[in-house]
């Protein structure tokens, strides 16, 4: 909203700074700061709220230490995040850009569907909260939603680098270096010299205009990303600072990679797919960054807040988008490393004890508790280390993914 007003008092009244808000350094800036101080200041009045309204967390003894302290402490507090979010963007961002469309949509329907859980487990006193099944068709719909508006929407694009000897000066004297924008299924494989993949070409056994039907392949691919990285969030969310910490690496990490593929000039000199409107994704991307480590003012330990699946559902939404819009979801293992082994624990544990169990009579455990940072409590690391050494980890990781730029 006020990119617009700004707009227009520079070109109508030559209004002095007004031109500022052209940037989207300076907007990007602004939202981080904005977020920041939204989640810290209002963040309290929320958590006196949701105390005044009794919504606290319903613990289950398994056995922690601490854990039986922390019964009682205010859950929701993903409404913080979402607030503190939703409103620099709304303000700073360009509201018909298909990209900011789409993560605003993401953040409301994931925020809706974690608030339903969260709903029914502290009011209706389900600890078992939403049924599982509806919580899956609410995922697989965004994911739905999302991959049928990035193949189909006309304003979603690429830019492809043209061969050196097609490479002209302009009449602007500009170096025309990348083709006519144009839609595709294409995407980055990270570590790879020639490193785009085209989904489509999956369906290639279908003979002549195969590509025609590559939005099956990308909308499947989509809706398994959202799934997969929404429930390692959630799976993640079991310590305090624990999930919100390590997204805030994952986000600020994913924030360079928007800016770099919709800036044309940074895309053609690290020679990464130029993607025409993503880079307007940095301001939205930096004001959940910021509402994110807002929130962590008041979540880490002893937290004083939850986000619960308010929070963690929408954060996981949130960043499997960004990466599919700025086609780097294929480095996500990496990235969201924290979020997979986390829910590869999970899996392995039930998987395994399933097993041992039908062979031998008795279900055996690979780790003493899953998801994995139950497990190092189970060892007696204090929750603290735990969440500190799983933010290093988180670091390494956005360092290597960032090194993918040129490392290949």
């Amino acid at each position: 909203m006020l990119y617009y007003l700004f707009e227009y008092l520079e070109n109508e009244f030559s209004f002095p700074g007004a031109s500022v808000f052209q940037f989207i350094t300076f907007r990007a800036a602004a939202a981080f700061v904005l977020s920041i101080l939204i989640s810290a200041i209002y963040g309290k009045r929320i958590i006196d709220f949701l105390r005044k309204q009794q919504v606290g967390e319903t613990v289950r003894d398994l056995g922690l230490e601490g854990q039986k302290q922390k019964s009682g402490t205010p859950t929701m507090g993903g409404i913080i995040i979402i607030l503190a979010t939703l409103i620099p963007a709304v303000l700073l961002t360009k509201l018909d850009n298909i990209y900011i469309i789409l993560l605003i949509v993401t953040t409301v329907w994931m925020g809706m569907i974690g608030f339903l859980d969260d709903y029914i487990k502290v009011f209706k006193k389900d600890k078992a909260g939403l049924k599982g099944k509806f919580k899956v068709l609410g995922q697989v719909g965004l994911g739905v939603i999302v991959g049928s508006m990035l193949y189909f929407n006309d304003g979603v694009t690429i830019k492809e680098q043209l061969p050196v000897e097609q490479q002209v000066v302009q009449n602007n004297g500009r170096k025309k270096v990348f083709g006519e924008a144009h839609k595709s299924t294409k995407t980055t494989v990270p570590f790879f010299k020639n490193n785009e993949l085209e989904y489509s070409k999956a369906l290639s056994f279908l003979g002549d205009g195969y590509e025609k039907y590559g939005w099956i392949i990308f909308i499947f691919i989509t809706v398994f990303i959202v799934t997969g990285v929404s429930n390692g969030a959630n799976l993640t969310d079991g310590i305090d600072g624990l999930a919100a910490g390590s997204s805030a690496i994952m986000v600020v990490t994913l924030a360079i990679f928007a800016w770099v593929s919709g800036n044309i000039i940074f895309a053609d000199y690290l020679d990464v797919m130029y993607i025409p409107n993503s880079g307007e994704m940095t301001v939205f991307i930096l004001a959940f960054a910021g509402a994110l480590i807002g929130f962590l003012w008041y979540n880490t330990y002893p937290a004083q807040v939850f986000m619960g699946d308010t929070g963690s559902l929408t954060i996981g939404g949130i960043i499997a988008v960004i990466a599919i819009a700025i086609r780097k979801e294929l480095l996500l293992p990496i990235l969201a490393g924290i979020f997979v082994v986390e829910n590869l624990s999970v899996i392995l544990q039930v998987s395994w004890f399933k097993y041992t169990k039908k062979k031998f009579g008795a279900g055996r455990r690979i780790f003493k508790m899953s998801p994995l940072h139950h497990h190092y409590q189970k060892l007696s690391y204090h929750e603290s280390k735990i969440v500190v050494r799983f933010w290093i980890v988180g670091i390494l990781l956005a360092v290597i993914s960032v090194a993918t730029l040129k490392l290949r």
